[in-house]
């Protein structure tokens, strides 16, 4: 940064044309002032009556948009001045100016400056210039700004429209999915109670009424888990990740070999604990894999790994299924998104699995991350932190990706 202190060097460049007497004028009713960084000179919407200019350091010049966003709109340094409406009239600030770095600035106010503009002409023109220009600078920015605005509130509705279609879809499935098999578990049981059933198919029937509950109640627990799993965190413990891709595993071991997909945990050795809410991970573990089976192929596999990568334990499941297209990947997370459909086809539920695996690892402060190509497969790995306990010191910091 270069640095300009001499005052008689500044002020031709704030007011072009003016003569050396009237430098001089200027810089006998003016004074020499420093501050030391993080001093506001300026505050948005007061009314002051000085003028700055600049000799040496830097400061910021923002605004708040919006109400609430403070947007940084330049940097002046050695050289430049701020601060000249207010040489003129008692309107507020357009903006805050605040130091970065220790500054030195020649200060004129409006009292004195009155009485410069009152023996110099070119003063008194070098200054309508200025502002002037300063107007048309400002106006530039405010209409930059409502474009920006105008851009941002357009994306913001069709973000909106897009919400409401997919809630609606979303209403329509759950209505479809719970639809289906309270109709075949009524049916069913209203084939028992009029003893239509023979006593031989008794089992099946009731095998079949128990299969189509157990359908409604795992929908209502997704939809319910959605609403509550803000408050269902209990106090993290040490939690197994090996035990817990095994017991999922197991859970969903039937329903892979129903689709002929080989489905295996493949842990590496020696693997600390994580930290965090068995219940919850393994709902997220869950949503994971019953992703992975889903969108198998006949045939296919799907492997639940799990590593160590500093200080976090990689839990990763990986399938060799219909891939995601890349247009759709930043969707995938959102709640109630759902494919459903792929080819001839078609898949069943409402959408809540990955939302709920998202949140259930941002809430364990880890994250999760996916990795797909279009017709090879995608792998969907949740990033955990190692479990340590109480009081012990940090030996390992969490790893990125």
């Amino acid at each position: 940064m270069t640095t300009t202190r001499a005052p008689s060097k500044i002020i031709p460049r704030a007011f072009p044309g003016i003569t050396p007497d009237e430098v001089s004028e200027l810089i006998n009713n003016s004074k020499l002032a420093n501050y030391p960084p993080e001093t506001v000179l300026c505050r948005e919407n007061a009314v002051e009556d000085t003028f700055y200019l600049i000799l040496e350091g830097e400061v910021e010049v923002t605004k708040v948009i919006n109400n609430a966003e403070a947007r940084l709109l330049k940097t002046l340094g050695a050289g430049d001045f701020f601060g000249e409406m207010a040489l003129i009239h008692n309107a507020p600030r357009a903006a805050t100016v605040k130091t970065v770095t220790p500054l030195i600035a020649l200060e004129i106010r409006r009292e004195a400056f009155a009485r410069v503009l009152k023996n110099s002409s070119s003063v008194s023109l070098a200054m309508v210039r200025e502002i002037s220009r300063r107007l048309r600078e400002n106006d530039e920015m405010a209409i930059d700004d409502l474009r920006i605005r105008a851009s941002e509130l357009a994306e913001a509705y069709q973000k909106l429209a897009e919400q409401d279609v997919t809630r609606r879809d979303f209403l329509t499935n759950a209505a479809h999915q719970l639809r289906t098999p309270l109709m075949a578990a009524g049916g069913f049981l209203q084939m028992i109670q009029k003893g239509a059933i023979p006593p031989d198919k008794m089992p099946e029937a009731v095998d079949t009424v128990a299969r189509n509950v157990q359908q409604i109640v795992a929908l209502v627990n997704d939809i319910l888990f959605v609403q509550e799993m803000e408050l269902i965190l209990g106090k993290f413990q040490p939690v197994n990740s090996v035990d817990l891709a095994r017991e999922t595993a197991a859970a969903y071991r039937e329903k892979a070999e129903a689709r002929k997909v080989d489905l295996r945990v493949k842990p590496d050795l020696f693997l600390p604990p994580i930290t965090g809410d068995a219940r919850s991970l393994e709902r997220a573990l869950s949503a994971l894999v019953d992703n992975a089976v889903k969108f198998s192929p006949d045939g296919g596999r799907v492997d639940i790994s799990i590593r160590r990568k500093g200080g976090q334990v990689a839990v990763a499941v990986s399938d060799n299924g219909i891939g995601i297209q890349p247009e759709v990947l930043p969707r995938i997370f959102d709640r109630f998104y759902h494919l459903d459909k792929s080819g001839d086809r078609l898949f069943e539920g409402l959408g809540l699995g990955l939302a709920i695996a998202r949140q259930v690892v941002e809430q364990h402060k880890g994250r999760l991350t996916v990795d797909s190509t279009p017709g090879k497969g995608s792998t969907f790995t949740m990033w955990l932190n190692i479990w340590k306990e109480e009081g012990e010191s940090e030996k390992e910091g969490g790893t990125t990706i």
